[in-house]
């Protein structure tokens, strides 16, 4: 798809979404009064969310934005991978309606020095007028490209001011089931747990992301913030999460304590480990018809290689 803009890392919705859509968000805002402080960040209010942020105006890219592609809008709204909402890729969509975004704190604990419990529109507005929230456009592993809007996990994490001793950090998402239909289905331990390391979680790539394709995160995608970590498979992007935990021992992540022998830790993108039941070694973009190479670290050796040297990738997978 052709993207007619003045810079190719800084796409307009109108050019991005369908027009239609475009067009029915337009004369929803031109109808809605924004509050205030929303509309001093430049930021509009959506339906049902009165202090969420519908559009995210003159946001820099991220250095390390890919120029591929991207994937559709369309496909990327209605082709998840939520099992919260739902185990069918259609199922997120579908369900979404029911995840109630706003208000929404997310506490942050475990070894800090300054434990917080943290609105997610006072934490946007902050960061909004320090302009730290970025543009990423981003491959995910074995699927799209996606252009996230978010801020640096790193950045929050100086807010609370790591000890010593911490060596992870461990995310949860929002745990109720009249909200996430599927958590009424014993698939796997609710809530959802994740896990990074320290060092993986404050590298630039590493974000938590609020919106995509320059509007708000829909409910399908994570919202209001979910997790974003490029080099590794998908599963490790946790979704619509309500704690971030600093610890010293590594956390249990859900996949992990599933089924260990298929999912580990790291959740690298490694084409030279197969998975049990598969190869690694090809995949195809959603939209695309031919397999490609699949590459190692995702295509971002280059900027995260550096965090494994001297590990054994085919043990710590």
């Amino acid at each position: 798809m052709l993207i007619r803009t003045r810079n190719e890392s800084d796409p307009l919705p109108s050019e991005i979404t369908p027009r239609s859509v475009y067009l029915d968000r337009r004369r929803f805002l031109a109808s809605a009064s924004a509050a205030g402080v929303i509309a001093a960040l430049g930021l509009a209010a959506p339906r049902g969310a009165a202090r969420a942020a519908a559009t995210f105006a003159d946001i820099a890219p991220s250095p390390f934005s890919t120029d591929e592609a991207m994937t559709d809008y369309r496909s990327v709204t209605t082709y998840n991978n939520f099992y919260e909402l739902g185990t069918d890729k259609g199922d997120p969509a579908r369900n979404a309606h029911r995840l109630r975004t706003r208000p929404w704190a997310v506490v942050v604990d475990g070894l800090v020095r300054r434990p917080a419990t943290i609105d997610i529109d006072d934490l946007l507005r902050d960061y909004r007028m320090e302009e730290r929230i970025y543009r990423l456009r981003c491959v995910e592993a074995w699927s799209m490209v996606i252009p996230w809007v978010g801020f640096p996990l790193a950045a929050l994490l100086d807010r609370v001011e790591p000890l010593g001793s911490a060596r992870f950090v461990a995310f949860e998402t929002l745990l109720d089931p009249e909200q996430m239909p599927g958590q009424r289905l014993r698939i796997l331990d609710w809530p959802y747990v994740e896990g990074l390391r320290l060092d993986e979680a404050r590298h630039p790539l590493t974000i938590l992301a609020v919106g995509l394709y320059g509007e708000v995160l829909p409910g399908q995608n994570g919202a209001p913030v979910r997790l974003v970590v490029p080099w590794k498979y998908g599963f490790k992007s946790i979704k619509s999460i309500v704690r971030i935990s600093l610890t010293e021992e590594m956390p249990p992540t859900s996949w992990n304590r599933s089924a260990p022998q298929e999912y580990g830790f790291y959740a690298n993108v490694n084409p030279e480990v197969d998975h049990p039941r598969w190869s690694q070694r090809r995949e195809r973009r959603i939209g695309e018809f031919r397999r490609r190479d699949t590459l190692m670290f995702n295509g971002y050796g280059d900027a995260v290689a550096s965090l494994y040297a001297g590990m054994d990738l085919r043990t710590w997978y």
